[in-house]
């Protein structure tokens, strides 16, 4: 194992530079279980956890290592524990708001390449899942692709095909059956060696399934999906990093019920391409695209060139950024005057050296 196999480059030497003369090692996250890693390095594997330092100095949830991640780490005396001293900047991130009433970014995986988003062309087939995905995933630094798994029970492939392209455009869409090994051949041009993807979807599409085939043996759980939900069970209960036969990496993520997402109110608009291109021809710059006259989107609407369902999936998304980008300001705002209270507080206890 090299860290080349890994997926370093000169972008990550770079990065790691300041590190070397510390007498500190790169390595990846390919494991998280609470507080306590599985390293991968050119040696093997290693359990790490993170420094004291570096707990004091995370400000956030997100700021500690997420699989995928790039981390400076210094090799214990022994052969025990390894210290993650820090976490490189990372070229691609892809995070959801952690589920409950509570404001704060997960981060699922980083430093990924390209995404798979994965569903299954059985009852669960949901486009508007799709688009959240797709959505979830913009500006993120990495490159989302569809795959349709599950193609032997689809009724209609072809048609689920170009729905799912209505969904995405500009997105590649693949359709596959991972239980019979079809169509992966199609996925190679994303699985070059090096290069880290990551298999994204709700329970019961078939990403273990999945995996397993593009792994070559049966590393991830399956379970059975039932006929009358067409749902399946989370079998996969935490994200890892897996080397593939022919070089590429792969992360495996749990199946996701829900998926909230993360990110700026403008973050959802490039995945609405469609949507983009009717803006500017609105007749009035600030349009919200509502009931405001001479908008050229709900002209689309009216005469068929946009689907009613798409624009009403923009609408939901951007609601639920522009409440989250409330909820995380007033966070902001709460953690600083908690801040400002400590501060005060530490000033008002000191010895006045004039008394």
């Amino acid at each position: 194992m090299s860290l080349q196999s890994l997926g370093w480059s000169s972008r990550w030497e770079e990065s790691f530079a300041r590190y070397r003369t510390e007498g500190l090692e790169p390595a990846r996250i390919a494991r998280q279980d609470r507080n306590r890693y599985l390293l991968l390095h050119p040696e093997g594997e290693s359990p790490a956890e993170v420094t004291g330092r570096f707990r004091h100095e995370a400000a956030t949830p997100a700021d500690y290592p997420a699989v995928g991640d790039w981390v400076a780490v210094r090799r214990p005396e022994d052969s025990g524990t390894w210290s993650i001293c820090a976490v490189l900047p990372r070229a691609s991130v892809f995070s959801r708001k952690v589920a409950g009433e509570t404001t704060v970014e997960q981060v699922l995986a980083a430093n990924v390449d390209t995404v798979f988003v994965v569903t299954g062309l059985d009852g669960d087939f949901n486009l508007r899942r799709l688009e959240r995905y797709v959505a979830a995933m913009w500006d993120r630094g990495a490159e989302p692709v569809l795959v349709l798994n599950k193609a032997d029970l689809a009724d209609s492939l072809e048609e689920r095909i170009v729905e799912a392209e209505s969904a995405a455009p500009g997105v590649p869409v693949v359709a596959v059956s991972a239980q019979e090994e079809s169509g992966l051949d199609a996925l190679d041009a994303w699985l070059a060696p090096g290069r880290t993807v990551a298999l994204l979807g709700s329970s019961g599409v078939g990403k273990s399934t999945l995996a397993n085939a593009l792994l070559g043996r049966a590393r991830q759980a399956t379970r059975e999906v039932s006929e009358h939900e067409s749902r399946g069970r989370h079998t996969t209960t935490a994200r890892e990093l897996l080397a593939l036969p022919g070089g590429a990496l792969l992360i495996d993520t749990p199946g996701m019920r829900e998926l909230q997402l993360w990110g700026e109110e403008s973050s959802a608009a490039g995945a609405f391409p469609d949507l983009e291109a009717l803006f500017s021809d609105c007749k009035f710059r600030d349009c919200r695209h509502d009931r405001e006259p001479g908008c050229a989107v709900l002209a689309a609407v009216e005469d068929g060139r946009l689907a009613a369902e798409r624009l009403g999936s923009w609408r939901k998304l951007q609601r639920e950024l522009h409440r989250l980008a409330i909820r995380h300001d007033q966070r902001l705002r709460a953690q600083q005057a908690n801040r400002w209270k400590v501060i005060g507080k530490a000033m008002r206890a000191r010895p006045n050296p004039k008394a």
